[in-house]
């Protein structure tokens, strides 16, 4: 057997806890798959008088000074998030030779490029694997399984949070807040929600995907975002009766255009019909669907967030880095050789259902039809609701063929000014037809 492999672990939340107590716990298991002991040196927190009961660790083995603790380790797990300070300990783990193990999605989201570089300079490992899947495995079938192959597509459900949300109202009728703070109450949602139901943690995600799909870096500032806060209960309703759901989406695509290949990154919120696989995934749970050349339409589902599950990826992780400091060797590192261009949202092709409040006049359908006709847009389907003698309007649901979302944007804008049309109720797009 080699001399023990040193680990720290930076922050010891609920994931660090459910890492540290099976690093301990089973550190048979892990010296007979690793061919060396894994030792955890300790752990740096804010608090060192908070009790950790389910850590495994022993109160000294606690401490503030996570740049001491980091210099003396051979593998560094992050799980503290954030930039600061978690980039500059990574950087000097690395530095110092350490691979590095993280599941900071908001620090790969914005500045991944510094971490591949720095491990690259290094000659280290820096694995991630549960910063975009937590449970499931995802970012290692992109880097590893489909190295051989061409991604077109990833289109998925990566915040269990806003699925739940979405799944409640959906099955119950209930209007956001309402499931939001019911949400809140069971744990699935931060007592500030945010960075859920705005899209920034899909996002973050969203860019970590895109550049392992790709081979093109990709951060958050490249990924349209659009979060779910709009979404009504009547807008529910009204993708049922077209047969659909509502799911907020982290679409990553090759776009051929014809200049050469581009790509399109967005999360927003859309319709869903219910014969697509993502349909069906409820509650809090995650999927991602991609489409590959050769291996097709492959489906990765699983928990999206929880301790265990995201501590099933970091041990996962820790494994791998560990093997290479006994056996030698490196996992692989950032592919950014196809440097891809990004398109604006306005380029993506896609579809929108829009509802309407119009005058119950006759011409009407016609003039709205005009509307769409002038900016190159097809209709795809129309549904006319009962006219309301009180008001003498009528309801229109419209789901359009694919164009530009310029063009179908500049659409919505001239219906929202348009003497026929007393309201734009709602605009979504339309994914997986």
């Amino acid at each position: 057997m080699s001399e023990p492999v040193r680990v720290a672990l930076l922050g010891c939340g609920v994931v660090g806890e459910a890492v540290a107590r099976r690093l301990v716990e089973r550190s048979a298991e892990f010296e007979a798959r690793v061919g060396a002991p894994l030792q955890v040196i300790g752990a740096a927190v804010r608090d060192v008088d908070k009790p950790r009961p389910d850590s495994g660790l022993s109160a000294d083995q606690f401490t503030t000074d996570a740049m001491s603790l980091v210099s003396k380790a051979d593998i560094v797990v992050e799980l503290m998030g954030g930039l600061e300070p978690a980039r500059e300990l990574l950087l000097h783990a690395m530095a110092q030779g350490a691979s590095v193990v993280t599941a900071n999605k908001l620090l790969l989201g914005e500045d991944g490029p510094t971490l591949y570089d720095a491990a690259e300079s290094a000659g280290v490992d820096f694995y991630y694997e549960a910063s975009a899947g937590a449970g499931f495995p995802l970012l290692r079938p992109l880097q590893v399984n489909l190295a051989g192959d061409q991604v077109h597509r990833v289109v998925g459900i990566v915040n269990g949070t806003t699925n739940f949300i979405l799944d409640k109202m959906d099955r119950t009728g209930a209007e956001l807040p309402d499931v939001l703070a019911e949400a809140q109450a069971l744990g699935y949602a931060e007592a500030d929600p945010t960075a859920d139901v705005e899209g920034y943690d899909a996002r973050s995600k969203a860019a970590i995907l895109a550049s392992l799909a790709f081979h093109t870096r990709v951060s958050t500032r490249d990924v349209h975002c659009e979060g779910i806060m709009s979404i009504t209960a009547q807008d529910i309703a009204a993708a049922r009766k077209i047969g659909c759901v509502i799911k907020l989406l982290a679409i990553c695509e090759r776009v051929n255009t014809p200049t050469g290949a581009e790509i399109n990154a967005r999360v927003h919120p859309a319709l869903v019909p219910k014969s697509h696989p993502l349909a069906s995934v409820r509650d809090a749970f995650n999927a991602v669907f991609v489409e590959t050349e050769l291996a097709g339409e492959l489906m990765f589902y699983g928990r999206g967030a929880g301790g265990d599950a995201t501590a099933s990826s970091v041990l996962g992780d820790v494994v791998q880095a560990a093997r290479h400091r006994v056996h030698g060797g490196r996992g692989p590192g950032e592919s950014a050789y196809a440097a891809m261009p990004l398109q604006s949202i306005g380029a993506a092709l896609t579809s929108y259902s829009i509802r309407l409040e119009v005058i119950d006049r006759p011409g009407v359908l016609a003039q709205v039809a005009s509307v769409f006709g002038d900016q190159g847009v097809s209709i795809e389907s129309m549904r006319q609701g009962v006219a309301r003698s009180d008001t003498g309007s009528a309801t229109l649901h419209l789901v359009t063929q694919q164009a530009t979302d310029a063009a179908l944007s500049r659409t919505v804008e001239m219906l929202r000014g348009h003497d026929d049309v007393t309201a734009v109720t709602s605009v979504l797009r339309v994914e997986g037809v």
